[in-house]
């Protein structure tokens, strides 16, 4: 099968459901152009702060909101999933992107700008109630505690697998910074100063390309503290000093680098090697329900929802921005994950090359084995432009720790806004504390690390990742349903994806228990429990509430 035709296919499809499906929930469901003309302010203005709330512009918004949502996950899912075969991953992600995904991102940032702003927890008790809420906070506090995990361990392992992007990512930060104090004592669009810094990093990309940074045996742990350190300082920044500039400069950078990886797929247009299906590889899960799961943010992830209610819906400009932001960024992550599922099943030389990548689940390392591939792949796919292979590795492995960068920072914010919150419901003052919610955050995510065999087990973390971020995101579906009958306006559009996810979901946990308990994992059994009780307890109170809603005098709309 020629990958370039399907890269085709999958942009077509996006491309329409943009067109048209968004802009149906836009105007027929939550009827975005009347808020504006009835000139209704959005919480950037209404609580305007300069510190979270603060309103921007829509392209600067959407490069921040893109940057945090893309991070690493659309990337590393497809890689794992392309185990059982390249056309299941395909279909996953595009449909599951078009009537899932980027409809949970947009009514997610609907319903969290409906609400002041506030988090998907806070906007459950205004719904459901205080035990709802607080339910909420809980499967929120370990699902970033997984990602801020997850993610350090990913862009650990890849400055280790690919040492020429050290200079560049530090140069990239450094620089956002410098951009960011000087747009706000001089003014100015960050348009202008961040094309500049982008070509700045194309020049620290070769140089680091012929310069790697190596740190030896202990590099794993020196660069996971390094990160560590990193995202407490970021977390608790002003957003416009380190977090919008460098997403600014993100966006540029992998709309061009995706370009770049699109248009060398196009013009190598390589056969793919990998088997289209494959429902039983040597050690791995059962496909169902783990293909789901793993795919995770390629499809739909309920982190989106937290980056929706922790940052983007506080800086919102326009109402009618929440489709190009939310819909938008969404089918853009979509797209994202099938290249990359393309770049691991169309990027290896051969069949036998590819079969010894993916001989098993945790063939050459696991996790970071899988989104080498992706990295070697992509390369290969930018490589057929003219660009020497080593530097197209370095250009794809930047690409990837940007965004996984951010949303590592974006994370720790969210983080630390979720353990003010658990301050404020225990009356315990310091957790409100910025300091104090970032340490907390970064600090329980060292623990988690340092536990899953010296910091390598993140193949083993996954799944219970997938399956909490997806069971999230069903949650936050329901919620929006919730809203959306209790003002008695149509509500099928997501209550049927929130049934699908949660079905997925409740079966991806109970294997992750199984499986916990069969390996003695005491802790992540406990875990993926508590996990699974949350879901049917929130799930059992959105069913009280509909089916006393369904009892009342208001009618219903579908």
């Amino acid at each position: 099968m020629n990958s370039a035709l399907l890269a085709i296919i999958a942009l077509g499809l996006l491309s329409l459901a943009y067109r048209f499906y968004s802009k149906y929930i836009a105007i027929k469901i939550f009827e975005l152009a009347d808020l504006d003309n009835k000139k209704i302010p959005t919480p950037a203005y209404e609580f305007q702060d300069d510190q979270d709330y603060i309103p921007t512009n829509n392209e600067i918004l959407l490069g921040h909101h893109f940057s945090s949502i893309a991070g690493a996950a659309p990337i590393v899912g497809p890689a794992v999933a392309a185990i059982w075969g390249w056309l299941p991953a395909l279909i996953w992600v595009i449909f599951g992107v078009i009537f899932l995904g980027a409809c949970h991102d947009m009514g997610t940032l609907f319903l969290s700008m409906k609400y002041g702003g506030n988090s998907m927890a806070m906007v459950a008790e205004k719904l459901l109630g205080k035990r709802v809420r607080n339910l909420f906070l809980i499967i929120i506090f370990f699902l970033v505690w997984m990602v801020i995990a997850v993610f350090a361990l990913v862009i650990a392992n890849l400055f280790i697998k690919f040492p020429g992007s050290v200079i560049p990512i530090n140069f990239e930060i450094i620089v956002a910074v410098i951009m960011g104090l000087y747009i706000k004592k001089k003014g100015g669009s960050l348009k202008i100063p961040s094309i500049l810094a982008f070509l700045a990093l194309l020049f620290m990309i070769i140089v680091g390309s012929n310069y790697p940074i190596n740190l030896g045996d202990n590099a794993l742990m020196i660069w996971i503290v390094f990160l560590l350190i990193y995202s407490f300082i970021a977390s608790t920044l002003p957003v416009w000093m380190l977090l919008q500039p460098r997403d600014y400069i993100n966006s540029h950078q992998l709309f061009v680098g995706l370009g770049a990886i699109i248009i060398g797929l196009i013009v190598t247009s390589p056969k793919i090697v990998a088997p289209m299906y494959n429902p039983s590889p040597a050690g791995a899960p059962p496909m169902f329900p783990y293909l789901f799961i793993t795919i995770a943010c390629g499809a739909i992830s309920g982190f989106h929802g937290l980056v929706s209610g922790g940052t983007t819906s506080k800086q919102v400009k326009k109402w009618k921005d929440v489709r190009s932001i939310g819909y938008g960024s969404m089918l853009s992550e979509g797209l994202l994950a099938v290249i990359a599922t393309l770049a691991v099943t169309a990027g290896f030389s051969s069949k036998l090359e590819w079969h010894n990548h993916y001989s098993n689940w945790g063939a050459a390392n696991g996790l970071s084995a899988k989104i080498s591939a992706f990295v070697i792949g992509a390369g290969k796919f930018i490589a057929g432009l003219g660009i020497p292979e080593h530097v197209s590795h370095t250009v794809i492995a930047v690409l990837i720790i940007s965004f996984a960068a951010t949303s590592l920072d974006t994370a720790c914010r969210i983080q630390r806004y979720i353990v003010g919150e658990f301050g404020k419901t225990l009356k315990i003052k310091s957790l409100e504390n910025k300091y104090v919610g970032s340490f907390i955050a970064v600090f329980s995510a060292f623990l988690l690390m340092v536990s899953s065999d010296g910091g390598k087990g993140g193949l083993k973390i996954w799944p219970l990742f997938g399956a909490t971020n997806q069971m999230l995101a069903a949650l936050s579906l329901i919620l929006i349903s919730v809203f959306l009958i209790k003002h008695n306006k149509k509500f099928l559009n997501f209550l049927l994806p929130a049934i699908f996810i949660i079905i997925i979901t409740f079966t991806g946990l109970i294997f992750n228990i199984y499986n916990f308990n069969k390996t003695s994992n005491t802790s992540l059994t406990l875990l993926a429990s508590c996990l699974l009780l949350a879901e049917v307890w929130i799930i059992i109170e959105a069913f009280i509430f509909i089916k006393n809603h369904k009892n009342s005098t208001a009618p219903l709309q579908n």
